[in-house]
Order: structure tokens, then sequence, then C-alpha cells
């Protein structure tokens, strides 16, 4: 293995003016960034770690003192590590509320599933309006608005006129084209390899 050349002082030095060059330069693009208000965040894609991204916001808003509502809309009741880890922590942080019946081939009953969407979207739409709330975590509410279990122009429409004074953040894959436009953060998780299609079960800690 070739040995990397030694540095020398003038190597030092140049870097040391590049460094100070692109301080300045982002400085004065920070200078610029000035608005601040809640934002509006899609987390899409088929990769894994979309809900674990945004709870993982949850952690960083509960260290700044703020208040997080999180609102499933697919999965049950079933025993999850961020179910517990949200239940423990003290009253009034996090509130975690699953609203879902299930994947939808589990339930196999269509007009379940949209009466659970609509159940789901109706407290969806309180805690975005409550002013005591200043994140709010909508987890795979993508999936119900992709395959039309929940009315996309109505949820669209209210997203779009929704108080700017807290953060939204909407989970799960197949984001419809115009929620990306409205969103303000998008991020596109995509699946390089995962141990299921190798024969592994979920694994508790890892995926759930």
């Amino acid at each position: 293995m070739t040995e990397p050349a030694p540095t020398t002082d003038a190597d030092h030095a140049r870097h040391n003016a590049r460094m100070k060059r692109m301080k300045v330069a982002r400085d004065k693009l920070q200078a610029r960034r000035t608005a601040e208000r809640g934002l509006l965040i899609v987390h899409t894609g088929n990769g894994k770690g979309k809900s674990s991204a945004a709870f993982g916001m949850a952690i960083r808003s509960v260290g700044w003192g703020m208040r997080v509502a999180i609102l499933q809309f697919v999965k049950g009741t079933w025993e999850t590590g961020e179910r517990n880890f949200f239940a423990a922590l003290p009253p009034g942080l996090v509130s975690f509320e699953s609203m879902g019946e299930g994947f939808t081939w589990d339930t196999q009953d269509r007009a379940k599933d949209i009466a659970a969407a609509a159940r789901g979207w109706e407290r969806a739409q309180a805690l975005i309006l409550d002013p005591e709330i200043d994140f709010v975590i909508l987890d795979e509410l993508n999936i119900v608005l992709a395959d039309d279990t929940l009315p996309f122009d109505d949820a669209l429409a209210f997203l779009r006129e929704r108080p700017l004074t807290k953060h939204v953040c909407i989970t799960g894959r197949g984001a419809r084209p115009e929620l990306v436009e409205l969103a303000d953060l998008v991020t596109e998780f995509g699946e390089v390899k995962h141990p299921f299609n190798a024969g592994f079960n979920a694994q508790k800690g890892v995926e759930y």
C-alpha cells in the first residue's frame, strides 16, 4: 500500500486559507437565512427508517422542552419500543396515539379502514390546531392518502392552511406529488438491502 505523502507547512497554510474563505461564505449564506416558522416535513420512499427518523426528531424536540404529539394511522395497538419509550417519559411531554386498525391485508375490510382513517384525520386536525403542541408527527399518513382511504384533496387543503406555529412531520411510502410540492423538507428513504428479504423476522429494537 502506498504511503500518503507527508503534509508540509505550505499544505497546512493552503488548507487554513481555504477553510477561512469557506467560513466567510457560509456566514454570509447563514445571515440571509432569517425565516423561521413551523415546517411541513415529509418522510417517504421504500426504505426503512421513515418513522424512526421522525421519532428521533420527537426526542430532539423534547430535549428543547417542546411538546410533541404522535399519531399513527395504520399500526394497531401492538407493543413497540418507541411506544414504551415515550410512555415512560414524564406526563405531558409526548402523546402517542394509534388510530389504525392494522395493515389493509390484515383487516381485509375497506369500510373499516376508511372509518379508522377518518377518525385519525379528525384527531390529527385537532392536534395541529392545539396551541399547546409544538410538533405533530402523523405517522403513516402517506399510506392512507396514497390509496384514497382518506380523501387527499381535503387533507391537502387543510395542510396548506395549517397554522405555521408548529412543525408537522408526515411519514409513509408513496407520498403524493402535490404533498411533496407543498412540503418544506422532503426526504426519500431508499432501500439498498433489507434482512427480511434474506429470511429474517422483524428484529426487536431495530424494527419495532
